[in-house]
């Protein structure tokens, strides 16, 4: 198990990092500020372990931009369930918290230095293809973590997917396995079908079966409840032009700018680990083989290629990049600032193993002119200003309204204006500020609603806040019969045409079955429509009747097919008849090959699956 975590954990990582960093980035806004600051409260316990309040309300808010962004313009705020949203956190959360806890109980472990690498060699944090640590640092401050805290964050990621691979990757499936599934997968079948069509236009539906439907289903055909708001919106965009910076600020920033260059040095290396399988002196031995092909003139990169066990440099000759110092484990580093370009170092010992370092190429800093760096000093300066004057002015407005009867006084004290909303119901509006889920929830809350109090502050966005009030509550109101008339008998013919096709089908069917009816080449005035050799995936099909084709049993006999009928999801009810099931060629090797990797994969994700509900078994659990 141990070989396939290594095998696996830098693949896992290239394929984590970037999904984990853009997820995180939507914890960012004022909200995270006020909740990080409050009084920590504990949503649950795993096994004595917190898992706090401030936490939940950052998950919850992940997954709720997760799906604005994912949907768009699909994007319905009616479809969101608060309570099913924090109970979907909550549980992620829980999961998170045992699979850490499984990991260090197994010995599980992540060094500073494979630390160290993995930052290094993250895209995100790369400019030209080289570390940058201003890169890095804008990153994490619009993650909103120090260093220290992405650190720890980041190698609890590594823990759960060296946990993941090590279980999941240890999967395994018989030859007979494989064989079975590939008869499965290669078995075609023979059939034919009639598709009947429901044709609501020949459907006659009286005002009285309207009458009765509409009095049987008052309850359906109501007016929403609906609400019109007032409401006043901050912006933090409105605080640059009040803010200013003066010419010794710039100065300040610019040589504090400058100062934080570095010179950056392009190093490769050749690993050897030191491990259970392989003793220093032995990993002496081996860099003793590259040092004298070296000495006879051979090319580092491609000695690197033969020798290296850096997984994520070896292949590119041991190449790492441009970084500076504070990036390497502290020996590496040191050995690395004493060689001139094209020089080899001696053997260095690190956490990993035993290393022969090569400087590439150093590039020294570039000191850039103020004129050049005044106009991005200007706005970082003004950027941080203005993120501290919104944040007071979002506690001011927020007191200010908890404490007013009305948004008037709210609003002149910040010199806002009071706005009115349309009137919307609980499924939202299609845009602006009635398409907000925050909003929603909060305009119809029993504490604007009922008691007409104001709403605490709501972001609207990184950018934006607002508080509300109710202007006027619309209740539910009986839509008179003639406003729904047309609908209910539109459903109505719908509901006979369909009902009358599946008689039509089930009484073919059963006629098929008992000899009743004989078999011919057109039923109900029309022709079987005959498919032979049919895979599971055949394009042009319906992938209703394919599956349902699929599920069939086996024929007893030629002259006896199997019957049944399927509805389909435009009410079109498709008879079939499946003559027989063919068996598929024997598969190739490649083909077993394919099989075997997918059914692996499966079977680790179940084990997984399967030890994540261990852990939840035997673990404590409490949730507040």
């Amino acid at each position: 198990m141990l070989q396939n975590i290594r095998d696996n954990s830098q693949g896992w990582i290239a394929k984590t990092i970037i999904g984990l960093i853009i997820a995180l980035m939507a914890l960012t806004g004022f909200e995270a500020i006020f909740q990080a600051a409050s009084t920590r409260q504990d949503a649950a316990k795993v096994n004595g372990e917190e898992v706090t309040l401030n936490e939940l309300n950052q998950a919850v808010e992940m997954q709720r931009r997760q799906l604005v962004q994912q949907l768009g313009k699909d994007f319905d705020p009616a479809m969101l369930d608060e309570k099913m949203l924090r109970e979907s956190a909550l549980k992620g959360l829980i999961d998170r918290k045992l699979l850490l806890q499984g990991a260090h109980d197994n010995h599980f472990s992540f060094s500073d230095s494979a630390l160290d690498q993995v930052i290094l060699m993250t895209p995100e944090f790369q400019v030209d293809g080289k570390f940058n640590a201003d890169r890095f640092d804008q990153v994490l401050r619009q993650m909103g973590y120090t260093r220290l805290q992405f650190r720890q964050m980041l190698t609890e990621e590594m823990l759960i997917g060296q946990l993941r691979a090590g279980v999941a990757g240890s999967s395994f499936v018989t030859d007979a396995q494989v064989l079975a599934f590939a008869r499965l997968e290669k078995q075609t079948r023979d059939f034919a079908s009639l598709t009947f069509k429901a044709d609501p236009s020949t459907e006659k539906v009286t005002d009285d079966e309207i009458k009765a439907h509409y009095d049987e289903h008052a309850k359906e055909f109501m007016t929403p409840e609906q609400v019109v708001i007032d409401y006043v919106e901050l912006k933090k965009s409105t605080f640059f032009d009040q803010v200013q910076v003066s010419d010794e600020d710039l100065k300040a920033a610019y040589d504090k700018e400058v100062a934080n260059l570095v010179e950056q040095r392009r190093a490769a290396h050749i690993l050897i680990e030191i491990n259970d399988k392989t003793t220093e002196a032995q990993a002496q031995a081996k860099l003793e083989e590259v040092q004298a092909r070296l000495a006879k003139g051979e090319d580092f990169a491609k000695l690197a290629k033969e020798y290296s066990q850096d997984p994520g440099s070896a292949s590119n000759g041991g190449d790492l990049g441009y970084a500076g110092q504070g990036v390497y484990d502290p020996a590496f580093e040191t050995a690395l600032y004493a060689l001139n370009k094209d020089q080899v170092s001696a053997p260095v010992r690190t956490d990993f193993g035993l290393h022969l370092i090569k400087l590439l190429g150093v590039e020294a800093p570039q000191k850039p002119s103020f004129a050049s760096l005044k106009e991005k000093l200007t706005r970082d300066l003004k950027t941080a200003q203005v993120e501290q004057r919104f944040v007071e002015a979002t506690k001011q407005l927020e007191d200010s309204a908890f404490e007013a009867s009305d948004l008037a006084q709210p609003a002149q004290e910040l010199k806002l204006k009071v706005q009115t909303s349309p009137a919307f119901g609980k499924e939202g509006g299609s845009e602006g500020i009635i398409a907000n889920r925050g909003v929603i929830q909060a305009a119809f809350s029993p504490e604007v609603l009922e008691e007409g109090a104001n709403s605490a502050a709501i972001e609207l966005d990184p950018e934006t806040v607002v508080v509300l009030r109710a202007k006027q509550h619309l209740q539910p109101e009986q839509l008179p019969l003639e406003a729904v008339s047309a609908a209910i008998r539109g459903q109505l013919a719908k509901e006979q045409a369909i009902a009358a096709v599946q008689a039509k089908a089930d009484k073919l069917v059963a006629g098929l079955r008992d000899g009743s009816v004989a078999l011919a080449d057109k039923q109900e005035g029309q022709a079987w429509k005959v498919q032979e050799a049919t895979t599971r995936y055949q394009e042009g099909l319906n992938p209703e009747t394919l599956q349902a084709v699929f599920r069939m049993p086996k024929p007893e006999a030629a002259d006896k097919p199997e019957l049944s009928s399927l509805k389909l999801s435009d009410g079109s009810i498709v008879v079939l008849r499946l003559k027989g099931i063919n068996d598929g060629a024997a598969p190739t090797d490649a083909e077993k090959a394919t099989y075997r990797r997918a059914l692996a994969s499966r079977a680790g994700q179940q084990d997984f699956a399967a030890y994540r509900k261990l852990l939840e078994s035997q673990a404590e659990i409490t949730r507040y």
